[in-house]
């Protein structure tokens, strides 16, 4: 049967304890969300299953749409220190720096992944990147796809990121 299957970056240094924590809050909602037994669940349907298990690590997580229910991280600050660019998470805990971002159909394909790479590098206070990835998505793997991308980064040696990792969860 398919499971939660993750992978830390860089692949030289042990996944942290807080990151494995927010493995097990996908295991523990993978029959709720797992991609092969739910195609068209969207990435907020998904975010819905998990939000229960990220609130009890002490993560603030989007809960709605409008502006006072998403979690805006500061990227540039004005006058006063008054933030004047932020960008939105789908959680954020601010105590260990972890950015997560629940991505659906558009991780692979639309390059969505790379947004939220760049969006973590430039937000205040960021340590961690962990992004949710379907397994399945209209039968192609977009796990196995995004690992090797960023296996091929790492290994590159060519762009260093200022996170100290990057945990990709595949769902």
């Amino acid at each position: 049967m398919p499971a939660v299957t993750w992978q830390y970056f860089p692949k030289s240094e042990a996944c942290p304890e807080t990151l494995v924590n927010v493995v097990t809050v996908f295991e523990d909602a993978f029959h709720a969300l797992g991609s092969h037994n739910h195609p068209g669940q969207s990435s907020n349907e998904a975010l819905g299953h998990v939000r229960p298990g990220l609130l009890d690590l002490g993560f603030d997580v989007e809960s709605g749409k409008t502006a006072e229910l998403k979690i805006a991280v500061p990227v540039l600050y004005g006058a006063n220190g008054i933030p004047v660019k932020t960008f939105e998470a789908d959680a954020f805990h601010r105590e260990h720096g972890i950015v997560l971002e629940v991505e659906a159909g558009r991780a692979h394909a639309n390059n969505q992944f790379l947004k939220d790479i760049f969006q973590a590098c430039v937000m205040q206070g960021v340590l961690y990147l962990a992004i949710a990835v379907r397994n399945d998505y209209r039968g192609s793997d977009d796990f196995a796809k995004i690992c090797t991308f960023l296996e091929t980064l790492y290994a590159s040696n060519r762009l260093n990121l200022p996170l100290k990792g990057i945990l990709l969860v595949g769902y």
